[in-house]
């Protein structure tokens, strides 16, 4: 394989990726200590090409270079930057990502093997940050297929059938997403956070299993004198297990805050005692979802499209293959 220095160097980007995925995976959490390395990474790989374009025998070469960087740092990295000042369906890992994308992936990378050369499909604005993300997103337009065909192979028909899954009760302390019922049926629109029933429960010292087995625990009165540490909701090993570390159930107070009769499941004091909305949860939202996942035996609920996964797929399709829909146009005689 023939490639220049900084082409090479690039390709850390896709172990590192995937380390991203596999744990966005699992917790729904990528590590910030990836993006650093990957924009030091970046910006000495465009030093090298800016001092060989400028260096070129022709203008055009630093022309070409200085307006890919110019795309490729200001689309993609400035999408990036606005999705994390408003994450509007976006994650802070997702928009580093792409900032990181964009910086380390300006233009595209050439690889020569016997007899071919990768990536296969280059664009002709060959913006390789671009790439990878218009990869990302036409791969993740497969997911609500995958749901639909799936959940229809199980026989599980219903409105939101293409959003989401239906999972036993018991899978909740290990599952990622919201529910998307309500005590009348199912909804399009996302309902309790799991994270946030993950941290409620942590917070009360129970586990989901004791909501569920114990009615009187709706009584705001059984609220602990002394809450545990919420947490941020992760997933761990011990969710869906007995935990023994909940305070003694014996206070009507949540440290310095009173739960009066009319809270049910201490929901306004756990929120009011965290300081925080845990995802966006409110009172009612919480004393909703509390109520569904203690009445019924399964619940549909939407995991959600991990960008970040499809945005590794779609870097590595991009460094193989190359431009999905570039590729896709072409076939249909449009570029």
């Amino acid at each position: 394989m023939y490639a220049s220095v900084p082409d090479l160097l690039r390709l850390l980007a896709v172990p590192a990726f995937a380390y991203g995925a596999y744990r966005d995976i699992e917790t729904r959490r990528v590590p910030d200590l990836l993006w650093p390395p990957l924009l030091v990474l970046g910006v000495l790989c465009l030093a090298v090409e800016g001092w060989n374009a400028v260096h070129a025998p022709d203008a055009f070469t630093f022309r070409a270079f200085a307006l890919r960087t110019a795309v490729s740092v200001l689309l993609v990295g400035g999408l990036g930057a606005f999705f994390y000042v408003v994450p509007v369906g976006f994650g802070g890992a997702d928009a580093k990502a792409l900032v990181a994308i964009s910086v380390l992936l300006p233009t595209y990378p050439t690889y020569y093997f016997d007899g071919f050369v990768l990536p296969h499909v280059p664009t002709t604005v060959r913006v390789f940050a671009l790439t990878v993300l218009m990869n990302a997103l036409v791969l993740g337009m497969a997911y609500p297929l995958y749901l639909l065909v799936s959940n229809a192979a199980r026989g599980d028909i219903a409105p939101v059938m293409a959003v989401g899954k239906r999972v036993p009760v018991e899978r909740l302390p290990v599952e990622h997403g919201s529910l998307l019922e309500d005590r009348e049926g199912t909804r399009l629109t996302g309902g309790l956070d799991l994270d946030a029933l993950r941290m409620y429960c942590r917070w009360r010292g129970v586990t989901l299993a004791d909501l569920r087995d114990d009615p009187g625990l709706r009584d705001p009165g059984t609220l602990p004198a002394e809450p545990n540490d919420p947490t941020d909701g992760v997933v761990t090993a011990s969710d869906g297990r007995a935990r023994t570390d909940g305070g003694e159930r014996d206070g009507r107070g949540a440290g310095d805050v009173v739960a009066g009769d009319g809270d049910p499941w201490g929901a306004a004091a756990f929120l009011d005692d965290i300081e925080g909305s845990a995802y966006g949860t409110s009172p009612a939202s919480l004393r909703e979802g509390l109520d569904v996942v203690t009445e019924r035996e399964a619940v549909w609920i939407t995991p959600g499209t991990p960008f970040f996964v499809t945005l590794c797929l779609g870097l590595i399709v991009a460094f193989t293959y190359g431009d999905l829909l570039f590729a896709a146009l072409g076939a249909l005689g449009l570029v």
